[in-house]
């Protein structure tokens, strides 16, 4: 997933060229197609496990509690 998901939080959008709707998109419209099973392997080691299944990560992160881009967007963006 390199920097865009990590188990318990998403890449960050406040340093130069981040772009919170961009990340938004991938993560609320891309990566909501990628199956349940899948399992997620992120570029960095920010939790105690080095992987999960993204039906598990998407149930426990809190990236994806917001249901609406404004709400996310409150939350992340710059």
């Amino acid at each position: 997933a390199g920097d865009t998901l990590f188990l318990e939080g998403c890449g960050r959008t406040d340093l130069p060229g981040g772009d919170p709707a961009a990340l938004y998109h991938s993560l609320h419209h891309r990566l909501s197609r990628v199956p349940d099973e899948a399992v997620l392997y992120p570029g960095h080691l920010y939790s105690p496990r080095p992987s999960a299944p993204m039906g598990e990560t998407r149930r426990d992160n809190f990236v994806f509690m917001p249901r609406s881009e404004e709400q996310w967007l409150a939350m992340f963006g710059s």
